[in-house]
């Protein structure tokens, strides 16, 4: 059997007057979204828009719930208890869910966003209990995560369904962490580069790391990060490189 590979991204990240990405050019290159739903981002009329277009698109719907933090775009980390955790991406996924019954549209996933995402690598606790919340809502909806992280353990022992992913538009480092944003060379704006890491991620399953040495990636999709100026042209550079390299883009 061949490869294949989902192609995602964060996407309906809009909020009121105040627009971020290029959702319309975007939506046309990929397999599946990650939509923001309320918290970081993506007021109710951005919801549905969102839900609309990438139906149009025939494009699989995820949710993508953050920290309640729109000034900081869901990347500051928040005093959140476990159990606040689970009600918050419990209550965001009813967001969304909402508008994709009316659109006739499953649920196909869950990635959490920003900082939450970040805090589930070093919180089992707090790992556990959003992975609950998924379960709970729905036992057959993925938990999108960072392979051979403590987020795959807390997964694991939840008994949720998981999914791994890659980033490439994002460096890591040789512990398989992400880089740190603040890092010089931790976001990948060329989309050349990014095709090639991405084509490497696939067939490879390993990168060059930010601080030296290789790293192992094992995913079954690849996330671009919809506030990425370069986003459209990215997307567009890891499609031609990953099907002219004889891999098949489709959802798991």
């Amino acid at each position: 059997m061949g490869k294949r590979i989902d192609l995602n991204a964060d996407a309906g990240e809009s909020f009121g007057r105040w627009k971020l990405g290029q959702d319309e050019r975007l939506f046309p290159l990929l397999t599946s979204v990650n939509l923001a739903t309320g918290f970081h981002a993506g007021d109710p009329l951005t919801i549905r828009d969102a839900v609309r277009l990438a139906k149009s698109h025939g494009v699989a719907v995820g949710a993508h719930p953050g920290f309640p933090d729109l000034v900081g775009f869901g990347r500051r980390d928040m005093a959140v208890t476990p159990d606040q955790a689970y009600a918050d991406v419990l209550y965001q996924i009813g967001a969304l869910s909402a508008f994709l019954r009316l659109a006739g549209l499953p649920l196909h996933h869950v990635k959490p966003h920003g900082a939450l995402y970040l805090r589930m690598l070093k919180d089992k606790p707090l790992a556990k209990a959003v992975a609950q919340a998924i379960k709970d809502y729905d036992p057959e909806v993925p938990l999108v995560l960072l392979s051979g992280t403590l987020m795959e353990e807390a997964a694991q022992e939840v008994g949720v369904r998981y999914v791994r992913e890659a980033f490439p538009d994002r460096a890591y480092l040789s512990d398989g962490r992400l880089a740190p944003r603040s890092m010089a060379g931790a976001l990948i704006r060329d989309p050349k580069a990014a095709a090639e890491r991405a084509v490497a991620m696939v067939l490879e399953q390993e990168i060059d790391a930010l601080d030296g040495g290789k790293v192992q990636i094992e995913a079954e999709t690849l996330c671009i990060h919809g506030d990425n100026p370069e986003a459209v042209e990215i997307a567009r550079a890891v499609r031609e490189a990953l099907t002219e390299a004889g891999v098949e883009l489709k959802t798991y």
